[in-house]
């Protein structure tokens, strides 16, 4: 079950879920509007030939920040790792769901390719995974509402939330894959 904007309100109030900060107007009838942060996370596709799974990938990324009045440009086909402004953070019997807002989505903007999942007791500025499948470069600006997130209660909390330690927890910035360390724990 989605929560609605009732229900939101009243996640809010008793602190089973938060967004800071929370915009006026950002409240819609079952989500809440979240915003492009500056911080972009982008690949240097001519330093290296592939990406090995099994290692870390952080020198394979360049940070770009943008100026509140300068754009973010994506080209047709590129990919990069962007951020909310918005803190979400979640109880323990509370899920997240992150969605692109539609008008993006019909000019060719995808806000995640798989991460659109935020597990109870998470607490992070959700990193997104802007892909243009248009025809034609779209200028991206900060603080313009990118993605909506909706909550779901969980049936009962969970036994082992998704808190300190877990990879991406606490999240404040565009976060790279961390998929090598899945390579370690297995080893």
């Amino acid at each position: 079950m989605i929560l609605s904007d009732r229900d939101i309100k009243a996640a809010l109030a008793a602190h089973k879920i938060k967004v800071e900060p929370l915009y006026e107007g950002a409240l819609q009838p079952a989500s809440v509007d979240l915003h492009l942060g500056s911080k972009f996370l982008i690949f240097r596709n001519t330093a290296h030939a592939f990406i090995d799974v099994r290692e870390p990938i952080k020198d394979l990324m360049e940070e770009v920040e943008i100026a509140p009045n300068r754009p973010f440009v994506i080209h047709p086909g590129e990919f990069a790792l962007g951020v909310t402004i918005e803190k979400i953070s979640l109880g323990p019997d509370m899920v997240g769901r992150l969605e692109g807002k539609s008008s993006l989505g019909r000019i060719g903007i995808i806000i995640h390719a798989t991460a659109g999942f935020i597990d109870p007791g998470n607490s992070l500025r959700p990193t997104l995974e802007l892909h243009n499948i248009g025809n034609l470069p779209v200028k991206l600006y900060y603080d313009m509402p990118i993605a909506q997130i909706a909550f779901m209660p969980l049936s009962s909390a969970a036994e082992h939330p998704y808190n300190h330690g877990h990879k991406y927890y606490g999240a404040l910035e565009p976060q790279a894959s961390k998929i090598h360390e899945n390579f370690k724990k297995s080893s």
